[in-house]
Protein backbone atom coordinates (compact mmCIF):
# COMPACT_ATOMS: atom_id res chain seq x y z
CA UNK A 1 0.00 0.00 0.00
CA UNK A 2 2.91 2.38 0.82
CA UNK A 3 4.43 1.78 -2.62
CA UNK A 4 1.13 2.37 -4.38
CA UNK A 5 0.61 5.64 -2.53
CA UNK A 6 4.15 6.74 -3.42
CA UNK A 7 3.51 6.04 -7.10
CA UNK A 8 0.16 7.83 -7.00
CA UNK A 9 1.47 10.83 -5.02
CA UNK A 10 2.23 13.17 -7.94
CA UNK A 11 -1.06 12.33 -9.64
CA UNK A 12 -2.90 13.28 -6.48
CA UNK A 13 -1.06 16.59 -6.17
CA UNK A 14 1.08 15.54 -3.17
CA UNK A 15 4.55 15.96 -4.70
CA UNK A 16 6.01 17.20 -1.41
CA UNK A 17 4.91 14.20 0.61
CA UNK A 18 7.79 11.70 0.80
CA UNK A 19 7.54 7.98 1.48
CA UNK A 20 8.56 8.31 5.11
CA UNK A 21 5.71 10.76 5.80
CA UNK A 22 3.20 8.44 4.15
CA UNK A 23 4.47 5.54 6.26
CA UNK A 24 4.14 7.57 9.47
CA UNK A 25 0.60 8.62 8.59
CA UNK A 26 -0.32 5.05 7.70
CA UNK A 27 1.01 3.77 11.03
CA UNK A 28 -0.88 6.48 12.93
CA UNK A 29 -4.07 5.63 11.05
CA UNK A 30 -3.65 1.89 11.79
CA UNK A 31 -2.95 2.64 15.46
CA UNK A 32 -6.08 4.78 15.69
CA UNK A 33 -8.13 2.04 14.05
CA UNK A 34 -6.82 -0.64 16.43
CA UNK A 35 -7.32 1.45 19.56
CA UNK A 36 -10.87 2.36 18.56
CA UNK A 37 -13.84 0.20 19.51
CA UNK A 38 -15.43 0.89 16.14
CA UNK A 39 -16.58 -2.33 14.45
CA UNK A 40 -15.85 -2.57 10.74
CA UNK A 41 -17.28 -5.22 8.43
CA UNK A 42 -15.97 -7.22 5.49
CA UNK A 43 -18.65 -9.06 3.47
CA UNK A 44 -21.05 -8.74 6.45
CA UNK A 45 -18.48 -10.34 8.78
CA UNK A 46 -17.51 -8.21 11.80
CA UNK A 47 -13.77 -7.54 11.94
CA UNK A 48 -12.89 -7.92 15.61
CA UNK A 49 -9.86 -7.17 17.77
CA UNK A 50 -9.17 -6.75 21.47
CA UNK A 51 -10.46 -3.15 21.54
CA UNK A 52 -13.88 -3.79 19.96
CA UNK A 53 -14.53 -7.37 21.04
CA UNK A 54 -16.44 -6.41 24.21
CA UNK A 55 -18.60 -3.99 22.26
CA UNK A 56 -19.45 -6.67 19.70
CA UNK A 57 -20.50 -9.06 22.49
CA UNK A 58 -22.71 -6.41 24.10
CA UNK A 59 -24.42 -5.48 20.83
CA UNK A 60 -25.23 -8.97 19.55
CA UNK A 61 -27.22 -11.67 21.36
CA UNK A 62 -25.41 -14.42 19.45
CA UNK A 63 -21.96 -13.97 17.96
CA UNK A 64 -20.16 -16.77 16.11
CA UNK A 65 -16.47 -15.86 15.89
CA UNK A 66 -13.87 -17.44 13.62
CA UNK A 67 -10.33 -17.29 14.97
CA UNK A 68 -8.08 -17.58 11.93
CA UNK A 69 -4.54 -17.22 10.66
CA UNK A 70 -3.93 -15.37 7.36
CA UNK A 71 -1.59 -18.13 6.12
CA UNK A 72 -3.96 -21.00 7.00
CA UNK A 73 -5.24 -22.83 3.92
CA UNK A 74 -8.33 -24.20 5.71
CA UNK A 75 -9.20 -20.64 6.81
CA UNK A 76 -8.89 -19.38 3.24
CA UNK A 77 -11.11 -22.23 2.06
CA UNK A 78 -13.73 -21.43 4.72
CA UNK A 79 -13.79 -17.66 4.07
CA UNK A 80 -16.34 -17.58 1.17
CA UNK A 81 -18.78 -19.90 2.98
CA UNK A 82 -18.41 -17.92 6.21
CA UNK A 83 -19.13 -14.65 4.38
CA UNK A 84 -22.14 -16.17 2.60
CA UNK A 85 -23.53 -17.44 5.91
CA UNK A 86 -23.01 -13.98 7.45
CA UNK A 87 -24.94 -12.39 4.58
CA UNK A 88 -27.83 -14.88 4.85
CA UNK A 89 -28.19 -14.33 8.60
CA UNK A 90 -28.12 -10.56 8.22
CA UNK A 91 -30.70 -10.64 5.41
CA UNK A 92 -33.00 -12.70 7.63
CA UNK A 93 -32.67 -10.12 10.46
CA UNK A 94 -31.34 -12.90 12.68
CA UNK A 95 -30.20 -11.97 16.21
CA UNK A 96 -26.97 -13.81 15.34
CA UNK A 97 -23.97 -12.26 13.62
CA UNK A 98 -20.64 -13.64 12.46
CA UNK A 99 -17.26 -12.13 13.26
CA UNK A 100 -13.60 -12.94 12.73
CA UNK A 101 -10.37 -12.44 14.65
CA UNK A 102 -6.85 -12.67 13.23
CA UNK A 103 -5.50 -14.78 16.07
CA UNK A 104 -1.89 -14.30 14.97
CA UNK A 105 -2.22 -10.52 15.47
CA UNK A 106 -4.70 -10.50 18.37
CA UNK A 107 -2.64 -12.70 20.67
CA UNK A 108 -4.43 -11.60 23.85
CA UNK A 109 -7.77 -12.85 22.49
CA UNK A 110 -6.16 -16.04 21.18
CA UNK A 111 -4.72 -16.75 24.63
CA UNK A 112 -7.94 -15.87 26.46
CA UNK A 113 -9.99 -18.32 24.40
CA UNK A 114 -7.37 -21.07 24.17
CA UNK A 115 -6.89 -20.95 20.41
CA UNK A 116 -4.33 -23.57 19.38
CA UNK A 117 -5.37 -24.39 15.80
CA UNK A 118 -7.04 -22.71 12.86
CA UNK A 119 -9.78 -22.12 12.05
CA UNK A 120 -11.47 -22.34 15.47
CA UNK A 121 -15.10 -21.20 15.71
CA UNK A 122 -16.77 -20.26 19.01
CA UNK A 123 -20.28 -19.03 19.75
CA UNK A 124 -20.78 -16.27 22.34
CA UNK A 125 -24.25 -15.83 23.82
CA UNK A 126 -25.73 -12.78 25.61
CA UNK A 127 -22.38 -11.04 25.99
CA UNK A 128 -20.84 -13.87 28.04
CA UNK A 129 -17.16 -14.27 27.16
CA UNK A 130 -16.24 -16.82 29.84
CA UNK A 131 -18.05 -19.89 28.45
CA UNK A 132 -18.23 -19.74 24.64
CA UNK A 133 -19.65 -22.79 22.88
CA UNK A 134 -17.41 -24.69 20.47
CA UNK A 135 -18.81 -24.88 16.93
CA UNK A 136 -19.72 -28.44 15.97
CA UNK A 137 -21.49 -27.98 12.63
CA UNK A 138 -20.46 -28.45 9.01
CA UNK A 139 -17.93 -26.10 7.44
CA UNK A 140 -20.20 -24.85 4.65
CA UNK A 141 -22.57 -21.89 4.49
CA UNK A 142 -25.76 -23.92 4.88
CA UNK A 143 -24.32 -25.87 7.81
CA UNK A 144 -23.21 -22.67 9.57
CA UNK A 145 -26.60 -20.97 9.06
CA UNK A 146 -28.56 -24.00 10.32
CA UNK A 147 -26.31 -24.44 13.35
CA UNK A 148 -26.61 -20.79 14.35
CA UNK A 149 -30.36 -20.61 13.67
CA UNK A 150 -30.98 -23.66 15.85
CA UNK A 151 -29.34 -21.78 18.71
CA UNK A 152 -31.02 -18.46 17.96
CA UNK A 153 -34.51 -19.85 18.70
CA UNK A 154 -36.04 -22.81 20.50
CA UNK A 155 -34.32 -26.00 19.37
CA UNK A 156 -37.64 -27.87 19.48
CA UNK A 157 -41.21 -26.79 18.61
CA UNK A 158 -43.70 -26.99 21.49
CA UNK A 159 -46.70 -29.18 20.54
CA UNK A 160 -49.74 -28.29 22.64
CA UNK A 161 -52.57 -30.54 21.40
CA UNK A 162 -53.30 -33.57 19.23
CA UNK A 163 -54.02 -31.54 16.09
CA UNK A 164 -50.73 -29.63 16.15
CA UNK A 165 -48.85 -32.82 17.03
CA UNK A 166 -50.44 -34.77 14.15
CA UNK A 167 -49.67 -31.96 11.70
CA UNK A 168 -46.07 -31.78 12.95
CA UNK A 169 -45.51 -35.56 12.71
CA UNK A 170 -46.84 -35.67 9.13
CA UNK A 171 -45.07 -32.49 8.01
CA UNK A 172 -41.84 -34.23 6.96
CA UNK A 173 -40.49 -37.68 6.17
CA UNK A 174 -38.75 -37.79 9.52
CA UNK A 175 -39.27 -35.84 12.77
CA UNK A 176 -38.35 -36.35 16.43
CA UNK A 177 -40.66 -35.56 19.33
CA UNK A 178 -39.65 -35.60 22.99
CA UNK A 179 -42.44 -36.36 25.46
CA UNK A 180 -41.58 -35.09 28.96
CA UNK A 181 -43.71 -34.71 32.09
CA UNK A 182 -41.58 -31.70 33.09
CA UNK A 183 -40.06 -29.50 30.38
CA UNK A 184 -37.82 -27.87 32.99
CA UNK A 185 -36.40 -31.17 34.17
CA UNK A 186 -32.91 -32.49 33.43
CA UNK A 187 -34.06 -35.00 30.82
CA UNK A 188 -35.91 -32.33 28.80
CA UNK A 189 -32.96 -29.95 29.01
CA UNK A 190 -30.62 -32.67 27.72
CA UNK A 191 -33.07 -33.31 24.88
CA UNK A 192 -33.00 -29.62 23.91
CA UNK A 193 -29.18 -29.86 23.75
CA UNK A 194 -29.39 -32.85 21.42
CA UNK A 195 -31.88 -30.96 19.24
CA UNK A 196 -29.51 -27.98 19.09
CA UNK A 197 -26.71 -30.20 17.78
CA UNK A 198 -28.69 -32.26 15.22
CA UNK A 199 -29.44 -29.31 12.95
CA UNK A 200 -30.47 -31.43 9.95
CA UNK A 201 -33.37 -33.00 11.88
CA UNK A 202 -36.63 -31.33 12.95
CA UNK A 203 -37.47 -31.64 16.67
CA UNK A 204 -40.70 -31.16 18.60
CA UNK A 205 -41.47 -31.41 22.30
CA UNK A 206 -44.68 -32.24 24.22
CA UNK A 207 -45.77 -32.06 27.84
CA UNK A 208 -49.57 -32.40 27.66
CA UNK A 209 -51.05 -35.57 29.18
CA UNK A 210 -53.40 -36.02 26.20
CA UNK A 211 -50.37 -36.33 23.89
CA UNK A 212 -48.79 -39.03 26.06
CA UNK A 213 -52.08 -40.93 25.77
CA UNK A 214 -52.42 -40.28 22.03
CA UNK A 215 -49.04 -41.88 21.26
CA UNK A 216 -49.31 -44.74 23.76
CA UNK A 217 -46.77 -43.45 26.26
CA UNK A 218 -46.76 -43.39 30.04
CA UNK A 219 -43.28 -42.07 30.87
CA UNK A 220 -40.68 -39.67 29.42
CA UNK A 221 -39.85 -40.94 25.92
CA UNK A 222 -38.19 -39.68 22.76
CA UNK A 223 -40.04 -40.81 19.63
CA UNK A 224 -38.74 -40.94 16.07
CA UNK A 225 -41.52 -40.70 13.48
CA UNK A 226 -40.82 -41.76 9.88
CA UNK A 227 -42.80 -42.19 6.68
CA UNK A 228 -40.66 -45.23 5.84
CA UNK A 229 -39.70 -48.49 7.61
CA UNK A 230 -40.91 -48.40 11.23
CA UNK A 231 -43.41 -45.54 11.56
CA UNK A 232 -42.73 -44.86 15.25
CA UNK A 233 -39.62 -45.86 17.19
CA UNK A 234 -39.58 -45.17 20.92
CA UNK A 235 -36.51 -44.46 23.04
CA UNK A 236 -37.66 -44.44 26.70
CA UNK A 237 -35.70 -42.28 29.14
CA UNK A 238 -34.08 -44.41 31.84
CA UNK A 239 -35.51 -43.12 35.17
CA UNK A 240 -32.28 -43.92 37.01
CA UNK A 241 -29.66 -42.80 34.47
CA UNK A 242 -31.64 -40.01 32.87
CA UNK A 243 -31.19 -39.05 29.21
CA UNK A 244 -27.74 -39.85 27.84
CA UNK A 245 -27.16 -37.23 25.14
CA UNK A 246 -24.44 -39.14 23.26
CA UNK A 247 -26.45 -42.36 23.26
CA UNK A 248 -29.65 -40.63 22.11
CA UNK A 249 -27.77 -38.87 19.31
CA UNK A 250 -26.28 -42.19 18.19
CA UNK A 251 -29.64 -43.96 18.22
CA UNK A 252 -31.39 -41.17 16.33
CA UNK A 253 -28.70 -41.12 13.65
CA UNK A 254 -28.85 -44.89 13.22
CA UNK A 255 -32.64 -45.15 13.12
CA UNK A 256 -32.97 -42.12 10.84
CA UNK A 257 -31.38 -44.12 8.05
CA UNK A 258 -33.52 -46.42 5.90
CA UNK A 259 -33.16 -50.07 6.86
CA UNK A 260 -31.64 -50.69 3.41
CA UNK A 261 -29.93 -47.84 1.58
CA UNK A 262 -28.98 -47.49 -2.05
CA UNK A 263 -25.48 -46.21 -2.74
CA UNK A 264 -25.87 -42.99 -4.76
CA UNK A 265 -24.14 -39.65 -5.02
CA UNK A 266 -26.79 -38.19 -2.69
CA UNK A 267 -26.57 -40.93 -0.02
CA UNK A 268 -22.83 -41.65 0.02
CA UNK A 269 -22.10 -39.01 2.68
CA UNK A 270 -24.87 -40.39 4.92
CA UNK A 271 -23.57 -43.93 4.49
CA UNK A 272 -19.96 -43.16 5.35
CA UNK A 273 -20.74 -40.73 8.19
CA UNK A 274 -23.24 -43.06 9.90
CA UNK A 275 -20.52 -44.55 12.15
CA UNK A 276 -22.03 -48.02 11.85
CA UNK A 277 -19.14 -50.49 12.26
CA UNK A 278 -20.04 -52.92 9.45
CA UNK A 279 -21.53 -52.49 5.98
CA UNK A 280 -23.26 -55.38 4.20
CA UNK A 281 -23.28 -54.75 0.46
CA UNK A 282 -25.46 -56.30 -2.23
CA UNK A 283 -23.93 -55.68 -5.65
CA UNK A 284 -26.48 -56.02 -8.44
CA UNK A 285 -27.34 -54.80 -11.92
CA UNK A 286 -30.54 -52.77 -11.64
CA UNK A 287 -31.37 -53.36 -15.28
CA UNK A 288 -31.92 -57.04 -14.44
CA UNK A 289 -35.34 -57.76 -12.88
CA UNK A 290 -34.02 -61.11 -11.67
CA UNK A 291 -31.23 -59.41 -9.74
CA UNK A 292 -33.57 -56.71 -8.41
CA UNK A 293 -35.70 -59.39 -6.79
CA UNK A 294 -32.74 -60.30 -4.55
CA UNK A 295 -33.41 -57.14 -2.54
CA UNK A 296 -36.34 -58.86 -0.75
CA UNK A 297 -34.17 -61.40 1.06
CA UNK A 298 -31.54 -58.74 1.71
CA UNK A 299 -34.12 -56.47 3.39
CA UNK A 300 -35.55 -59.36 5.41
CA UNK A 301 -32.10 -60.01 6.90
CA UNK A 302 -31.45 -56.37 7.81
CA UNK A 303 -33.83 -55.83 10.73
CA UNK A 304 -31.89 -57.85 13.28
CA UNK A 305 -28.62 -55.99 12.74
CA UNK A 306 -29.72 -52.33 12.88
CA UNK A 307 -26.97 -50.22 14.42
CA UNK A 308 -24.36 -52.95 14.01
CA UNK A 309 -24.54 -53.54 10.25
CA UNK A 310 -25.70 -51.08 7.59
CA UNK A 311 -27.28 -52.78 4.55
CA UNK A 312 -26.49 -51.09 1.23
CA UNK A 313 -27.52 -51.92 -2.35
CA UNK A 314 -24.87 -51.04 -4.94
CA UNK A 315 -25.82 -50.75 -8.62
CA UNK A 316 -22.78 -51.92 -10.58
CA UNK A 317 -23.91 -50.01 -13.67
CA UNK A 318 -24.68 -46.77 -11.81
CA UNK A 319 -22.88 -44.78 -9.10
CA UNK A 320 -21.56 -48.02 -7.67
CA UNK A 321 -19.35 -48.67 -10.69
CA UNK A 322 -16.75 -46.32 -9.18
CA UNK A 323 -16.23 -48.49 -6.09
CA UNK A 324 -15.84 -51.82 -7.88
CA UNK A 325 -12.02 -51.59 -8.16
CA UNK A 326 -11.84 -51.24 -4.36
CA UNK A 327 -13.31 -54.75 -4.19
CA UNK A 328 -11.34 -56.12 -7.15
CA UNK A 329 -14.61 -56.57 -9.03
CA UNK A 330 -16.16 -55.84 -12.41
CA UNK A 331 -19.87 -55.45 -13.32
CA UNK A 332 -19.86 -59.06 -14.51
CA UNK A 333 -19.36 -60.23 -10.90
CA UNK A 334 -22.89 -59.10 -9.95
CA UNK A 335 -24.92 -60.27 -8.18
CA UNK A 336 -22.66 -60.84 -5.18
CA UNK A 337 -22.38 -59.97 -1.49
CA UNK A 338 -19.58 -58.44 0.57
CA UNK A 339 -19.32 -57.41 4.21
CA UNK A 340 -16.90 -54.63 5.13
CA UNK A 341 -15.50 -53.97 8.61
CA UNK A 342 -15.19 -50.17 8.55
CA UNK A 343 -12.42 -49.74 11.14
CA UNK A 344 -9.84 -51.45 8.94
CA UNK A 345 -11.61 -51.89 5.56
CA UNK A 346 -11.39 -55.68 5.85
CA UNK A 347 -13.75 -57.37 3.37
CA UNK A 348 -15.54 -60.69 3.88
CA UNK A 349 -17.04 -62.90 1.20
CA UNK A 350 -19.28 -65.97 1.25
CA UNK A 351 -17.67 -69.13 -0.09
CA UNK A 352 -20.71 -69.41 -2.34
CA UNK A 353 -23.15 -66.49 -2.69
CA UNK A 354 -26.51 -67.35 -1.14
CA UNK A 355 -29.08 -64.56 -1.20
CA UNK A 356 -31.68 -66.00 1.17
CA UNK A 357 -32.32 -63.98 4.31
CA UNK A 358 -31.34 -66.89 6.59
CA UNK A 359 -28.03 -67.43 4.75
CA UNK A 360 -27.21 -63.73 4.92
CA UNK A 361 -27.97 -63.59 8.65
CA UNK A 362 -25.85 -66.69 9.31
CA UNK A 363 -22.92 -65.28 7.33
CA UNK A 364 -23.02 -61.89 9.08
CA UNK A 365 -23.19 -63.46 12.53
CA UNK A 366 -20.21 -65.69 11.70
CA UNK A 367 -18.16 -62.61 10.69
CA UNK A 368 -19.19 -60.76 13.86
CA UNK A 369 -18.18 -63.78 15.92
CA UNK A 370 -14.73 -63.85 14.28
CA UNK A 371 -15.30 -67.18 12.54
CA UNK A 372 -14.67 -65.94 8.97
CA UNK A 373 -11.29 -64.89 7.58
CA UNK A 374 -11.14 -61.68 5.53
CA UNK A 375 -11.04 -61.89 1.76
CA UNK A 376 -7.75 -60.24 0.76
CA UNK A 377 -7.12 -58.76 -2.66
CA UNK A 378 -3.94 -59.67 -4.49
CA UNK A 379 -2.76 -58.86 -7.98
CA UNK A 380 -0.63 -61.36 -9.85
CA UNK A 381 3.11 -60.69 -9.49
CA UNK A 382 4.70 -59.24 -12.65
CA UNK A 383 7.17 -61.60 -14.32
CA UNK A 384 10.02 -59.11 -13.80
CA UNK A 385 8.99 -58.13 -10.22
CA UNK A 386 12.48 -58.77 -8.78
CA UNK A 387 14.70 -57.84 -11.74
CA UNK A 388 14.35 -54.04 -11.42
CA UNK A 389 15.94 -51.94 -8.62
CA UNK A 390 12.49 -51.35 -7.07
CA UNK A 391 10.95 -54.76 -6.32
CA UNK A 392 7.22 -54.99 -7.06
CA UNK A 393 5.30 -56.74 -4.29
CA UNK A 394 1.73 -58.07 -4.35
CA UNK A 395 -0.41 -59.59 -1.61
CA UNK A 396 0.69 -63.13 -2.49
CA UNK A 397 4.44 -62.39 -2.35
CA UNK A 398 4.59 -59.83 0.46
CA UNK A 399 5.20 -62.20 3.38
CA UNK A 400 8.12 -64.04 1.81
CA UNK A 401 9.91 -60.80 0.85
CA UNK A 402 9.13 -58.40 3.73
CA UNK A 403 9.77 -60.95 6.48
CA UNK A 404 12.88 -62.53 4.95
CA UNK A 405 15.13 -62.72 8.03
CA UNK A 406 18.27 -62.09 5.93
CA UNK A 407 17.05 -58.81 4.41
CA UNK A 408 16.24 -55.26 5.52
CA UNK A 409 13.19 -54.40 3.41
CA UNK A 410 11.95 -50.84 2.86
CA UNK A 411 8.46 -50.79 1.32
CA UNK A 412 6.44 -47.96 -0.20
CA UNK A 413 2.66 -48.56 -0.07
CA UNK A 414 1.07 -46.35 -2.71
CA UNK A 415 -2.03 -45.65 -4.81
CA UNK A 416 -1.74 -45.05 -8.57
CA UNK A 417 -3.92 -41.92 -8.31
CA UNK A 418 -2.00 -40.36 -5.40
CA UNK A 419 -0.14 -37.12 -6.31
CA UNK A 420 2.11 -37.35 -3.22
CA UNK A 421 3.16 -40.83 -4.37
CA UNK A 422 3.94 -39.50 -7.83
CA UNK A 423 5.97 -36.67 -6.33
CA UNK A 424 8.30 -39.08 -4.49
CA UNK A 425 8.49 -41.74 -7.25
CA UNK A 426 11.77 -40.44 -8.68
CA UNK A 427 13.39 -40.34 -5.23
CA UNK A 428 12.31 -43.94 -4.57
CA UNK A 429 13.79 -45.12 -7.88
CA UNK A 430 17.04 -43.26 -7.15
CA UNK A 431 17.20 -44.82 -3.69
CA UNK A 432 16.73 -48.30 -5.17
CA UNK A 433 19.44 -47.62 -7.74
CA UNK A 434 21.80 -46.54 -4.94
CA UNK A 435 21.28 -49.78 -2.97
CA UNK A 436 20.73 -52.27 -5.79
CA UNK A 437 24.08 -54.00 -5.15
CA UNK A 438 23.48 -54.40 -1.41
CA UNK A 439 22.49 -58.01 -0.72
CA UNK A 440 21.02 -57.13 2.67
CA UNK A 441 18.75 -54.23 1.57
CA UNK A 442 15.61 -54.44 -0.58
CA UNK A 443 13.71 -51.38 -1.83
CA UNK A 444 10.16 -52.36 -2.78
CA UNK A 445 6.71 -50.99 -3.48
CA UNK A 446 3.15 -52.28 -3.38
CA UNK A 447 -0.04 -50.91 -4.94
CA UNK A 448 -2.35 -50.92 -1.90
CA UNK A 449 -5.46 -50.37 -3.99
CA UNK A 450 -4.99 -53.79 -5.60
CA UNK A 451 -3.37 -55.69 -2.73
CA UNK A 452 -4.34 -56.20 0.90
CA UNK A 453 -2.51 -57.68 3.89
CA UNK A 454 -4.07 -59.46 6.84
CA UNK A 455 -2.14 -57.76 9.64
CA UNK A 456 -1.15 -54.43 8.11
CA UNK A 457 -3.74 -51.72 7.40
CA UNK A 458 -2.78 -48.78 5.22
CA UNK A 459 -4.70 -45.58 6.02
CA UNK A 460 -3.03 -43.08 3.66
CA UNK A 461 -0.63 -42.78 0.75
CA UNK A 462 2.26 -43.02 0.53
CA UNK A 463 2.94 -45.06 3.67
CA UNK A 464 6.52 -46.26 4.18
CA UNK A 465 7.35 -49.26 6.37
CA UNK A 466 10.78 -50.71 7.15
CA UNK A 467 11.05 -54.45 7.96
CA UNK A 468 14.44 -55.13 9.60
CA UNK A 469 16.34 -58.38 9.14
CA UNK A 470 16.19 -60.99 11.87
CA UNK A 471 13.45 -62.87 13.69
CA UNK A 472 10.36 -61.32 15.24
CA UNK A 473 8.45 -59.89 12.25
CA UNK A 474 9.28 -56.31 13.29
CA UNK A 475 7.99 -53.27 11.41
CA UNK A 476 8.99 -49.59 11.67
CA UNK A 477 6.93 -46.81 10.09
CA UNK A 478 9.04 -44.11 8.41
CA UNK A 479 7.64 -40.61 9.04
CA UNK A 480 10.45 -38.25 8.15
CA UNK A 481 11.31 -36.21 5.04
CA UNK A 482 10.82 -38.06 1.77
CA UNK A 483 14.08 -37.45 -0.07
CA UNK A 484 16.96 -39.72 -1.07
CA UNK A 485 19.50 -38.40 1.44
CA UNK A 486 17.20 -38.80 4.44
CA UNK A 487 16.12 -42.25 3.24
CA UNK A 488 19.81 -43.22 3.00
CA UNK A 489 20.58 -41.98 6.52
CA UNK A 490 17.64 -44.02 7.77
CA UNK A 491 18.82 -47.21 6.04
CA UNK A 492 22.50 -46.76 6.93
CA UNK A 493 21.53 -46.21 10.57
CA UNK A 494 19.61 -49.51 10.77
CA UNK A 495 16.08 -48.19 10.47
CA UNK A 496 16.35 -45.06 12.63
CA UNK A 497 17.50 -41.52 11.94
CA UNK A 498 20.59 -40.14 13.71
CA UNK A 499 19.88 -37.63 16.48
CA UNK A 500 19.74 -34.07 15.15
CA UNK A 501 19.64 -30.70 16.96
CA UNK A 502 16.12 -29.50 17.91
CA UNK A 503 14.28 -27.34 15.38
CA UNK A 504 14.03 -23.67 16.35
CA UNK A 505 10.44 -22.40 16.64
CA UNK A 506 9.28 -20.46 13.58
CA UNK A 507 9.61 -16.70 14.26
CA UNK A 508 6.34 -14.79 14.50
CA UNK A 509 4.30 -17.83 15.48
CA UNK A 510 2.95 -16.50 18.75
CA UNK A 511 0.54 -19.35 19.51
CA UNK A 512 3.27 -22.00 19.60
CA UNK A 513 1.35 -24.08 17.04
CA UNK A 514 3.70 -25.31 14.32
CA UNK A 515 3.43 -23.24 11.18
CA UNK A 516 2.36 -25.71 8.46
CA UNK A 517 4.47 -23.82 5.92
CA UNK A 518 7.62 -24.61 7.91
CA UNK A 519 9.54 -27.88 7.41
CA UNK A 520 8.23 -30.68 9.60
CA UNK A 521 8.69 -34.35 10.20
CA UNK A 522 5.36 -35.58 8.84
CA UNK A 523 5.09 -35.26 5.08
CA UNK A 524 1.61 -34.85 3.49
CA UNK A 525 -0.35 -37.97 2.53
CA UNK A 526 -3.57 -38.73 0.71
CA UNK A 527 -5.87 -40.26 3.31
CA UNK A 528 -8.17 -43.16 2.50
Amino acid sequence: LVLSLAWLGPALGDEDKDEETVEEEEEEQKEDEVLSDEIKEEDNVLVLHEHNFARALSEHQLLLVEFYAPWCGHCQQLAPAFAQAATELRNESSPARLGKVDATAQTALATEFGITSYPTLKLFRDGNRTHPLAYTGRMDSQGIVRWVQRRAGPSATLLQDTDTAAAFVSSQDLVVVGFFKDLRGEAAQAYFEVAAEMVDTTFGVAEAAELFQEYGLSADTVCLFKKFDERQTNFPVDPARGLDMAELTRLLRIHSLPLVMEFTNETSNQIFSAKIPHHMLLFLNKSSSEQLSLRDGFRAAAGGFRGEVLFVVVDVTGHGADVLPFFGMTPADAPTLRLVKMENNRKYQMEQDNFSDSAIRTFIQAVLDGKVKPHLLSAEPPEDWDTRPVKVLVGKTFEQVAFDETKNVFVKFYAPWCPHCEAMAAAWEELAERYKDREDIVIAEMDSTANELENITIHGFPTLHYFPAGPGRKMVEYKSTRDVETFSKFLDNGGTLPEEPPVTKTPGNSTGKEDPSAPGTDEPRDEL
